[in-house]
């Protein structure tokens, strides 16, 4: 394996090969390995198995999953967790954490496209403990420090 593949498996038979739905789509998309459709009401978490299992060139790479703007923007079904994070050293299968930020039910269905999949290079830094930061024209104003 060289440094621009990712070694994939399929963990299920019903497992779907992440793909870009455009050349131009950034992310791959992960769809849903079940069996069956999962109703995912207001306010509820689920679980959704992608099928996939990974292993990424080496410790410099990470594969983040983030929420399809489609289902979010159309129907509040979002991630979970924000952003999935799968590290190099993971070889299970992939799962999609959702939740229906929405006041209707979702239902997901057999092969729909719930997440992306993108890779990243990691810059693995070392932390340099110290007393103080140096100063920057900012420092420590918070949010919406630079205006509306």
């Amino acid at each position: 394996m060289n440094q621009n593949e990712v070694a994939i498996v399929k963990k299920r038979n019903n497992a779907k090969i992440p793909y870009r739905a455009t050349t131009g789509s950034a992310g791959l998309d992960l769809c849903a390995a079940i069996d069956e459709s999962i109703i995912i009401a207001p306010g509820d978490l689920v679980s959704i198995p992608s099928g996939i299992a990974i292993a990424l060139p080496n410790e410099n790479y990470v594969a983040l999953i983030f929420a399809r703007s489609g289902l979010g923007v159309k129907y509040g079904i979002t991630l979970s967790n924000g952003v999935g994070v799968i590290d190099s050293d993971y070889r299970g299968e992939i799962f999609v954490g959702l939740c229906n930020l929405s006041k209707e039910p979702y239902e997901i269905i057999p092969g729909e496209r719930i997440a992306q999949l993108i890779f990243f290079p990691l810059a693995n830094l070392n932390l340099l403990p110290k007393d103080n930061l140096d100063p920057t024209d900012r420092n420590e104003k918070r949010f919406g420090s630079t205006g509306k």
